[in-house]
């Protein structure tokens, strides 16, 4: 170490006894192997051995490209990687606290309201309790309800830890854009291996609220036609809150037929969708963006066909 320290050798290779508070300022670049066995600690530790003068520094955390990580391994790189600010220490001490849990004094079991919801939702709840205190407005997260008769889930041979699952259903449920959704799938692939196919179609609901959050649709509600299956009577969708000008109304008859109506009083669009058109939330996403939220030259070439 004293030579690697006073530049007879470029290299040096070693363990994590380097995390030991050694003093190298020239230091300028860190690749640490296996970094989803080491503790958040030893990660800041080590991470800390570099970039202490004003040389920019560079760490590279390796794990193995062939392996699912364990979900603490996970979010332990994670929050390695998301805490790179001066003076990230603290905000490293409390997600250690909130993956490895707080414990008690006499025994092994972490209690608390914390423990029950998680850190991040805990501190959400307290910010909305102290501005509901205040009379300050507490923004709401616009709410789509979506009823569509398909066996979407996150099964739990796939997350198997509980914890994991749910927030996975709550970033779910909060996209607003399609960018967080392919975001999301990404990170299942990566943490988690291929998405089954009932975890594909929960995602697909996730794309349809980001399509009915731009069209302003508030509910869709999908059901079956004839008494049958989806194969033998198709399926009928309702829509609501939905207003269309007279433009889109031709362009709605013209790719629907003259049994897709939208009633006035109630702005509530009901339109039938035949059984082997494709998938059920597909065709919704296609009803969404070819008649609710079709562009203005769209609505002028269906006027001017």
């Amino acid at each position: 170490v004293l030579d690697f320290a006073d530049y007879r050798y470029d290299v040096l290779v070693c363990t994590t006894i380097i995390e030991s508070g050694i003093d190298m300022p020239t230091v300028n670049t860190l690749v640490v192997d296996r970094a989803d066995r080491l503790g958040l600690g030893q990660l800041h530790q080590i991470r800390g051995r570099v970039g202490r003068s004003g040389r920019r520094a560079y760490a590279y955390l390796f794990h193995p490209a062939d392996s699912v990580l364990s979900e603490d391994a996970y979010e332990r790189l994670k929050t390695i990687g998301e805490a790179t600010q001066l003076g990230s220490g603290y905000r490293i001490a409390m997600r250690d606290l909130e993956i490895r849990g707080a414990g008690n004094l006499l025994g092994e079991a972490q209690s608390g309201h914390i423990a029950a919801v998680g850190y991040d939702l805990y501190c959400r709840l307290v910010n909305e309790a102290v501005a509901e205190l205040r009379g300050e407005p507490i923004p709401e997260p616009p709410a789509v309800n979506i009823e569509v008769p398909v066996d979407a889930h996150i099964p739990a041979v796939y997350i198997s830890r509980e914890a994991a699952r749910l927030e996975a259903y709550r970033r779910l449920a909060a996209v607003t854009e399609h960018v967080q959704v392919y975001d999301i799938r990404s990170e299942w692939i990566d943490r988690f291996g291929p998405v089954p196919e009932p975890a594909e179609s929960l995602l697909s609901i996730g794309r349809l609220r980001v399509e009915c959050l731009r069209a302003g649709v508030s509910e869709v509600v999908v059901t079956r036609r004839g008494g049958g299956g989806l194969s033998s009577g198709g399926i009928a969708a309702r829509l609501a809150p939905v207003d269309l000008p007279s433009s889109r109304r031709v362009r709605l008859r013209r790719l629907y037929g003259e049994r897709a109506v939208l009633k006035e009083d109630s702005r509530e669009l009901h339109v039938p969708l035949p059984a082997d058109a494709g998938g059920v939330i597909d065709q919704i996403v296609k009803l969404l963006t070819d008649v609710v939220t079709a562009r203005a030259h769209d609505d002028a070439r269906v006027q001017t066909s």
